[in-house]
């Protein structure tokens, strides 16, 4: 345990270097998952908002910024003992995560009944677009179904007949296949739910092969989207279309190289955006860390300024909630992924793309944007959601 409490300290320290006055300061309290197959999607959170502190001087709002570092080692009671730590120790003023739906449901009330702010900058779960919206919960990715959406109109408009869906099964797995199928009407030759963390897809893999699908829809974030896709390749597979979010992305394709090349997703975000900020943005973050940044990178980028532009608009006046909720509901900042604006949810209202993988000049490997599928869309939940 110590040995593990030095390694996140030195992390921290790498990730934020410097240390804010004893006044006049912000307090952020970062939970993402730095543990395991996982921990490239925490490691792009940590570093896409340390690249934007580091372009704002070391502040946020004006004020200096203390930000502190923990890893949930994606285990939700752990994860709830290290958010009360950040907020009864530590004293933060916003909490930014987690990676995994499975945290947010975790940590969302302990947050959210403190005097802090929770943004998430990636999990973005239905039930908390709804009737459980919160005045002090605020989303900066999207709702979890909106990106498997893409794939499933994309399906649709192809005309497949059938597609087998495969998913791990926790909240935000069964959100992804909900969205593809809000889009999809074809057969569902299979819906498989795999254990969070599944390495081995062999027995999936088998069903495929014996379903014969027309197109195969899955989301397998991290180590695990590197193995399915590995093994796809390897069982001869490739011949079905292989369409889905969060598998193949820049936080994976550097271990999956060629055997993803080709292959479609659905983002709200791609590193050939073609905006000024964000190619600003790619070139810092390839400068910065050698690797090409995820949607989990700008979206964490984005929340730094979203809660930059928050406490400017409040005047720099940290215990004005109020003041500090309407600010951030405003989104008055410049977002990497161009439009940008709330709902009343508190997540965002934003354009959706279809994606490829494509294996740069360089030899590095990125997602490129195919078209747009979305514009300034919003999600279906919104409408349960006594905000205002």
């Amino acid at each position: 345990m110590k040995r593990c409490l030095s390694v996140l300290t030195a992390l921290a320290a790498l990730a934020f270097p410097g240390g804010a006055s004893a006044e006049g300061k912000v307090k952020i309290g970062m939970i993402v998952t730095l543990s395991g197959p996982p921990a490239v999607l925490g490691g792009q959170i940590r570093d896409g908002f340390a690249l934007a502190v580091k372009k704002l001087g070391g502040k946020l709002g004006g004020l200096d910024a203390d930000i502190v570092v923990v890893d949930d080692q994606l285990k939700p009671d752990i994860a709830v003992t290290k958010v009360k730590g950040l907020l009864e120790r530590d004293h933060v003023d916003f909490v930014v995560g987690p990676v995994f739906s499975n945290i947010l449901q975790a940590i969302e009330k302990p947050v959210t009944a403190s005097s802090a702010f929770l943004i998430s900058p990636n999990a973005g779960t239905s039930n908390f677009a709804g009737k459980q919206c919160n005045a002090n919960f605020f989303v900066t990715s999207y709702q979890n179904d909106q990106v498997h959406e893409v794939l499933g109109k994309y399906a649709q408009d192809k005309g497949y007949k059938s597609a087998f869906l495969l998913a791990p099964n926790y909240q935000a797995g069964r959100d992804a296949l909900d969205g593809f199928k809000k889009q999809f009407k074809g057969r569902i030759a299979d819906e498989v739910y795999t254990p969070l963390g599944q390495l081995d897809f062999s027995a999936e893999l088998a069903k495929i092969a014996a379903d014969k699908p027309d197109a195969v829809f899955t989301f397998m974030p991290g180590g695990m989207g590197v193995n399915l896709v590995k093994q796809y390749a390897q069982a001869g597979l490739k011949t079905i279309p292989f369409l889905s979010a969060f598998t193949t992305d820049e936080s994976t394709l550097p271990a999956q190289k060629d055997a993803a090349v080709g292959d479609l997703g659905g983002a709200n975000w791609a590193p050939d955006m073609d905006n000024p900020q964000s190619k600003a943005f790619v070139a810092a973050y390839e400068a910065a860390y050698g690797a090409v940044p995820a949607t989990y990178a700008m979206q964490a980028y984005d929340t730094a300024m979203l809660i930059d532009s928050a406490i400017r608009t409040a005047g720099g006046k940290l215990s004005d909630r109020d003041a500090l909720r309407a600010a951030l509901k405003k989104g008055d900042f410049v977002s990497l992924r161009g439009g940008f604006k709330f709902s009343t949810n508190h997540y965002p209202i934003q354009d959706f793309y279809l994606t490829k993988v494509a294996k740069r000049a360089d030899g590095k490997y990125e997602t490129e944007i195919v078209e747009r599928v979305f514009k300034d869309y919003g999600d279906s939940y919104a409408k349960d959601c006594p905000l205002k």
